[in-house]
């Protein structure tokens, strides 16, 4: 089914004033013939888009699994007008990113900060959450995610290696006993209903009656009880991260798998090749790798 773009235009109108006399205003569009557009394009997806009520119009749920896709056309029509627009600086707009709440706070928040320098026009914004969004539904342009895509329509575009280990505040090491193992730290980690995110999973199978002495289902909460030295936590090593300084690694081993956690980029197959995003995924690859950031 094709959806000309100048009908989802006048879509988005409707669905961000609430109104179907507002966005006849902003169109510069008589309501009558706004009101007859919207019926048509509803006739045309059997199925109504809109709630309509004495005090303006809601979306429907067939409106909601419309508008993310419709507001990612209005994104590429922008992009396309840039593109051929004389003078054009480079691409423009916003990007999206879903990641883990550490990921996103150790790695994204400090690249953005890089690309703020180098790509002006684009502006960076971060998800951060433990589920998972929809991509092709565009709830997000790119997400890293720890599992590589299985979905014929996602694409991982690059994989990063973060190592791992345990750290401590240096006043919590310094009250530690020469020999420690890992029954002896006393552990921070998630709190319901996140007890099945890492590390939790993972100190239960090495320790018996694992139990951590302080929890939260935040991970800035986690990391302010670990910088006060409350405990031990798992943490990757980021790049460029000043809070490091204050933190001590321990010695101790998170028994026989790998040192470091894997990191995934995933994006839409159809989306990737957006101006913004393909921007926005060379950088990601060259700050992972520890390069500095192209102009």
């Amino acid at each position: 089914m094709d959806i000309p773009w100048d009908d989802l235009r006048l879509f988005l109108a409707v669905a961000d004033t609430g109104s179907l006399s507002a966005a006849a205003r902003r169109l510069r569009l008589g309501q009558p013939t706004l009101s007859r557009r919207m019926a048509a394009l509803e006739e045309q997806l059997d199925e109504p888009l809109f709630t309509r009520g004495t005090g303006g119009v809601t979306l429907t749920a067939a409106g909601e699994r419309l508008r993310p896709l419709a507001l990612r056309m209005a994104e590429w029509a922008s992009e396309a007008g840039q593109a051929v627009a004389k003078g054009s600086r480079g691409p423009e707009g916003r990007v999206r990113i879903a990641a883990p709440p550490g990921v996103a706070f150790d790695f994204l928040a400090p690249f953005a900060a890089a690309m703020r320098t180098r790509a002006p026009g684009i502006r960076i914004e971060v998800l951060a959450g433990i589920e998972y969004v929809n991509l092709l539904r565009g709830e997000a342009d790119l997400a890293l995610r720890v599992r590589a895509p299985t979905d014929r329509d996602l694409v991982c575009l690059s994989e990063t290696k973060v190592d791992i280990g345990v750290f401590a505040a240096a006043s919590y090491a310094r009250r530690l006993p020469k020999r420690y193992q890992l029954r002896d730290l006393d552990w921070i980690a998630w709190a319901p209903p996140h007890t099945d995110v890492a590390p939790n999973p993972q100190l239960a199978a090495l320790i018996e009656g694992f139990q951590p002495v302080f929890a939260s289902n935040d991970y800035l909460v986690q990391l302010a009880a670990l910088e006060a030295g409350v405990g031990a936590m798992v943490l990757g090593r980021p790049l460029g991260r000043s809070r490091f300084r204050n933190l001590r690694q321990l010695a101790v081993s998170l028994g026989p798998a790998p040192a470091y956690a894997s990191f995934y980029l995933v994006g839409a197959r159809r989306l990737i090749e957006a101006p913004r995003v393909r921007r926005v995924i060379e950088a990601l690859a060259d700050y992972a790798r520890g390069a500095p950031l192209k102009a």
